[in-house]
């Protein structure tokens, strides 16, 4: 310890610049001559490497499009179960509503027009009778006209790839 290593701490500048040699190579994003894993040109692989990256491409594809298709329906569904409670919470507080409306007509009915209380009331069951039946056949009108849920943007996809696909081999086959 006579030349002062341990007693003080050393204190070395920090390089200006790594000399040119240390420097990192810069990576070239892949392209479309490089594969999707980056090791090999589709120029440079064998038939076989070919086959296997485009049915590994094609397996892909179709998964993606099975899940397409499957958000699609849930969206739909959910959408249509959505409507379908809101609906079915206002159909319960406007029947509330109206059987009390209902019920202070019937009153009315009987003190103005008739001396017997019932006969209010049996009015007031054929006006609910004819309510019943335009709701019905509005719901069922509704619901007959409603579109089912379908996956119309994976059926278009599946269309254009199928198409692409037809028309690339057309364009092999064709000297």
């Amino acid at each position: 310890m006579t030349d002062g290593e341990g007693s003080q701490p050393q204190q070395t500048p920090p390089p200006a610049q790594p000399p040119p040699a240390q420097t990192p190579p810069a990576q070239t994003p892949p392209t479309s001559s490089t594969a999707a894993n980056g090791d090999k040109r589709p120029e440079d692989m064998t038939v076989g490497e070919l086959v296997f990256e485009v049915s590994d491409q094609a397996s892909t594809l179709i998964r993606e499009e099975i899940e397409l298709a499957k958000t699609e329906v849930t969206e739909k569904f959910n959408s249509l179960l959505r409507g379908s409670v809101a609906g079915l919470v206002a159909g319960v507080f406007a029947l509330l509503a109206l059987a009390l409306a209902m019920n202070g007509f019937a009153w009315l009915l009987n003190d103005l027009v008739f001396d017997n209380p019932w006969a209010g009331f049996f009015v007031e069951a054929g006006i609910f009778l004819l309510v019943g039946i335009a709701g019905g056949l509005f719901a069922y009108r509704s619901f007959k006209s409603a579109a089912p849920p379908t996956p119309d943007m994976a059926i278009e996809e599946a269309k254009e790839i199928k198409a692409a696909f037809e028309g690339q081999n057309g364009q092999e086959d064709s000297p």
